[in-house]
C-alpha cells in the first residue's frame, strides 16, 4: 500500500514537472507581449484594451439658443453645483489684426478692465472681490475670451459686468499710454520663456507673411504706437453678435440665462461677416523653411519640428490627436518612468537624449501644426534628431494596433481630465461652439476617436507626412542639429 501510495505521488510529481515544461515552452515560443497567455497575467495585461466610457452617454446635455443679433447663448447646467463660470467667446485675436496693427487685440484684453461708462476700476475690482469671483480674460491668434467665475447667486451680476466691459468701456489715453509699459514687461516676461518663444519663431517661419504668422502680443513698435482709434475699429469691426458665444458652466438656468444676456447684450453690431471669411481673404499659407539662432551662453538647445496639420472642421483631426497620443512625450523632471507606452519617450528616456521631448497638434481655422517640440543637451542632439524623425516616419509603415488602442485611452482620458471644473467646461463650450458652430456630445467624440485604428493612422500619417514640407525654429547651442535637408529627408523611408 505504501509503495502505491508513493508511486502515485512520484507520478502526479513527474506530470506536474512536465506540465510545467509544456507551459514554458508554450510561453517561450508564443508572442509573449503582443499575445499573452491570460493563465499567467491574472490581474493585468501589456496588451490595451478600448476603456469602456458609456458613462459619458449620461453627461448634462449643452443647451444653444441664438439671440436676435446672432449671439449665441450655450450652456451646460448642473444644479448640484455651487459655483458657475459665465463668459464669452469671440472669434478674433491677433490673426485678424493688420501688420500695422498686430497686437491690437491683446491690448484690448488689458483695456477692457481699466473702467466702463458705469464704473471706475476701483469699483470694478471691489465689485468682483466682494462676491468672491474671479473675473480674467486672454487672446489668442484666433479667439479671445472674458469670463467669471462666481457663486450661483451672483450670476447674474457677472453677466451684467461682463456685458458692461464689452459694451461701455471708455479706454481713457491716461490709461492706454500707462498700460503701454505693462505690456512691454509682459514682452519681456514672454521673452524668458524658451518654449514660448520657440513656438512664436516656429509660427513666423512656417506661416510667414500671413497674418497666422504674427505674434499676439505685436512688436515693440506696435505697442508704443497703438491708439484709441485702432482699439475702437478693431471692436466695431469684430466684436459682432455672429462672431460671439456667451458660455456658461455649472450653475446655471439656461432659459433665466437667455433672458438676461438678451436684455444686457444690446450694444452689439449684427455685422453678419463671419471670421471664416475673413481667413478665406488672407489663408494661412504653410511655407517650409527654418529658423535657427545660436547662442552658446545657453546650458540646453531647444528646437521644435514641425510639419503642417489639420484644420478644426477637416474630417482627419481626429486621427492627428491620436497620432499626438502615440508619439507622446517624456520630461526628465515628471517622475515618469522610461517604460512608457510611446515609443519616443521610451527611446528618449533610456538613452538620456533629452531633457524633455513632447508631440503637439494645434488647429486653426484653416491650418495646424503637427511635431515635437524638444529640450536637451548639445551633445546628445543628433542621436535626439534621428529618434524624433524615425518616430514620425514610422506613423507612415509601421503601425501595431496596441499601440493606437493605449493611444485612443489616453485621449479620452485626457479629454475627461481636463473637463474637471466650471471653468474648463464653458472653456470647451465656447471653444466648440466657435470651430465646429456646436458642442460635440462626449458620446459621438469617442465614437469618432474609436474610429481610429492602425490602417487610419497610416492613411492620415501618409497625407501629412510623407514626403512633405517641415518647419523648424531653433534656439540655444544648436551647432550639432541636423540641417533642414536632412530632416526633410527623413519625411519617407526607402525600403528595398
Amino acid at each position: 500500500m505504501a509503495g502505491r501510495l508513493v508511486t502515485t505521488v512520484a507520478r502526479h510529481a513527474r506530470r506536474s514537472l512536465l506540465q510545467q515544461r509544456r507551459d514554458f515552452q508554450a510561453v517561450r515560443h508564443s508572442h509573449a507581449l503582443a499575445l499573452p497567455d491570460e493563465r499567467f497575467q491574472r490581474y493585468n495585461s501589456p496588451v490595451p484594451k478600448d476603456v469602456d466610457h458609456t458613462m459619458v452617454l449620461g453627461t448634462p446635455e449643452t443647451r444653444v439658443t441664438t439671440l436676435a443679433n446672432g449671439m449665441r447663448v450655450a450652456s451646460e447646467t448642473n444644479m448640484a453645483a455651487e459655483t458657475a463660470t459665465v463668459g464669452v467667446w469671440i472669434d478674433a485675436g491677433s490673426r485678424f489684426e493688420s501688420a500695422e496693427t498686430n497686437g491690437t487685440a491683446h491690448f484690448l484684453e488689458h483695456m477692457f478692465f481699466k473702467g466702463t461708462e458705469n464704473r471706475s476700476i476701483r469699483q470694478l475690482e471691489e465689485e468682483i472681490e466682494n462676491m468672491g469671483g474671479h473675473l480674467n480674460a486672454y487672446t489668442s491668434r484666433e479667439q479671445t475670451t472674458y469670463y467669471a467665475k462666481v457663486l450661483k447667486k451672483n450670476v447674474n451680476n457677472a453677466v451684467e459686468i461682463l456685458s458692461d466691459i464689452l459694451q461701455n468701456s471708455t479706454f481713457d489715453e491716461g490709461r492706454i499710454n500707462r498700460e503701454r509699459d505693462v505690456i512691454l514687461r509682459e514682452m519681456e516676461e514672454v521673452e524668458g520663456q524658451v518654449q514660448e518663444v520657440i513656438f512664436d519663431h516656429l509660427h513666423a517661419t512656417a506661416f510667414q507673411y500671413t497674418p497666422l504668422g504674427r505674434t499676439i502680443l505685436g512688436s515693440e513698435k506696435n505697442i508704443r504706437s497703438i491708439s484709441k482709434a485702432n482699439l475702437k475699429e478693431y471692436i466695431n469691426k469684430h466684436y459682432t453678435g455672429p462672431r460671439m458665444v456667451f458660455a456658461a458652466a455649472g450653475a446655471v438656468n439656461h432659459d433665466e440665462l437667455v433672458k438676461e444676456v438678451g436684455k444686457r447684450f444690446q450694444k452689439l453690431s449684427t455685422d453678419p461677416t463671419t471670421a471664416a471669411e475673413l481667413v478665406e481673404k488672407e489663408p494661412a499659407i504653410f511655407t517650409g523653411s527654418e529658423v535657427r539662432i545660436r547662442d552658446d551662453d545657453m546650458p540646453l538647445a531647444h528646437f521644435a519640428v514641425a510639419l503642417k496639420g489639420a484644420a478644426w472642421t477637416d474630417p482627419d483631426s481626429i486621427a492627428l490627436m491620436v497620432m499626438q497620443a502615440m508619439l507622446g512625450g517624456w520630461d526628465k523632471n515628471a517622475g515618469a518612468g522610461k517604460h512608457m507606452g510611446s515609443e519616443l519617450a521610451q527611446k528618449v528616456g533610456a538613452n538620456g537624449l533629452a531633457e524633455n521631448v513632447q508631440a503637439f497638434n494645434t488647429n486653426y481655422n484653416d491650418a495646424g501644426l503637427f511635431g515635437v517640440y524638444a529640450t536637451a543637451k548639445p551633445d546628445t542632439l543628433d542621436d535626439l534628431c534621428y529618434v524624433i524623425m524615425h518616430e514620425i516616419g514610422r506613423l507612415i509603415y509601421r503601425v501595431d494596433s496596441d499601440d493606437v488602442a493605449r493611444a485612443r485611452n489616453q485621449l479620452k482620458s485626457s479629454l475627461l481630465l481636463h473637463l474637471d471644473g466650471t471653468s474648463p467646461i464653458a472653456e470647451d463650450i465656447g471653444r466648440q461652439m466657435l470651430t465646429y458652430g456646436r458642442r460635440l456630445p462626449l458620446a459621438e467624440l469617442f465614437a469618432r476617436i474609436d474610429a481610429v485604428d492602425a490602417d487610419t493612422v497610416k492613411r492620415v500619417a501618409s497625407r501629412f507626412i510623407y514626403d512633405k514640407e517641415l518647419a523648424i525654429a531653433a534656439m540655444g547651442p544648436i551647432q550639432e542639429l541636423r540641417d533642414y535637408t536632412w530632416f526633410r529627408r527623413r519625411t519617407y523611408w526607402l525600403r528595398y
